[in-house]
């Protein structure tokens, strides 16, 4: 099991850009594929990227050419840079790891969670 903390959420103007961060404990963070996720009120969480073991990426459609997955082993953090924000991007991110070298698309495909950091872009 690995623990997951994001940060740096927050209020935005449409346009504007924010960095999220998930700092994840243990020392196996290498082992973990890493995912995004977000969940806007009344809707199903969904996938935003991931990032694998070998630092591979995938994006949703939604998100592509405007958000950014990357990983820090050295700080055992995953980050999100998100530029070019619009009002429905508008939803509590969270961070989520599973152990393989695949990436997983859905939230079943992973086994731990982050509590999430709301991020709010105003038109």
């Amino acid at each position: 099991q690995v623990l997951l903390m994001e940060s740096g959420g927050g209020l935005v103007q449409a346009g504007g850009s924010l960095r999220l961060s998930c700092a994840a404990s243990g020392r196996t963070f290498s082992s973990y594929t890493m995912g995004w996720f977000r969940q806007a009120p009344g809707k199903e969480r969904e996938f935003v990227t991931g990032i694998s073991r070998l630092s591979g990426t995938y994006y949703a459609d939604s998100v592509k050419g405007r958000f950014t997955i990357s990983r820090d082993p050295a700080k055992n953090t995953v980050y999100l840079q998100m530029n070019s924000l619009k009002p429905e991007d508008t939803a509590v991110y969270y961070c989520a790891a599973r152990v393989s070298y695949e990436l997983g698309r859905r939230p079943s495909d992973y086994n731990d969670w982050g509590q999430g950091t709301q991020v709010t872009v105003s038109s």
